[in-house]
């Protein structure tokens, strides 16, 4: 389940996948129909990935969440944004026992419903293979073999040739002696 590059923006209801960055802000694609819209820098973005929610223990990544829905939806239906909050509140209880009642509110939940909809209707709640490999037997090593190529993409950059121009070059200043 890649959750990279799916946002949340404050005021525009839905979820919206990153297109490009711009000067002033991001070009993003609504998930749920498809139309291209600017975000600008004075919007508050928030990116699913990052996204966790409060636990007894330990906060629980958005990621983990949707997985627990999904695994243990066994053909109930999750609540609409329409529901009461006390039926809300029972639903997100069965599929995460363990959040924190505390901290987590029902418009909190109402949003990771809604959100886990829109991903579910669009088919992008499925783990991929690499997930369930390195979930499996290999720990982080796709996350290391990340880094190494990152490091030798940017070493490739060093190592090349700098264009000659007129503003790279150092100026130079003339000193004078005084006598003395």
């Amino acid at each position: 389940m890649d959750l990279s590059g799916i946002i949340s923006v404050s005021g525009m209801g839905g979820l919206y996948k990153v297109i490009a960055q711009t000067k002033s802000g991001l070009l993003v694609e609504s998930i749920g129909d498809g139309k291209r819209l600017p975000v600008y820098s004075t919007s508050k973005v928030s990116a699913l990935e990052d996204i966790s929610i409060y636990g007894q223990s330990d906060d629980i990544p958005l990621k983990e969440v949707f997985r627990s829905i999904r695994d243990s939806k066994s053909g109930a239906s999750i609540p609409t944004t329409k529901d009461s909050g006390s039926q809300i509140k029972d639903a997100f209880a069965a599929f995460v026992p363990e959040f924190d009642e505390d901290r987590v509110y029902a418009s909190d939940m109402k949003k990771v419903f809604g959100w886990y909809s829109i991903l579910n209707d669009k088919g992008m709640l499925t783990d991929t293979e690499a997930e369930t490999s390195s979930d499996d037997s290999q720990g982080d090593k796709p996350k290391a073999e990340k880094v190494v190529a990152k490091t030798k993409a940017k070493e490739a950059t060093k190592t090349a040739s700098p264009k000659a121009s007129s503003k790279g070059m150092a100026k130079t200043t003339t000193v004078r002696k005084t006598g003395g």
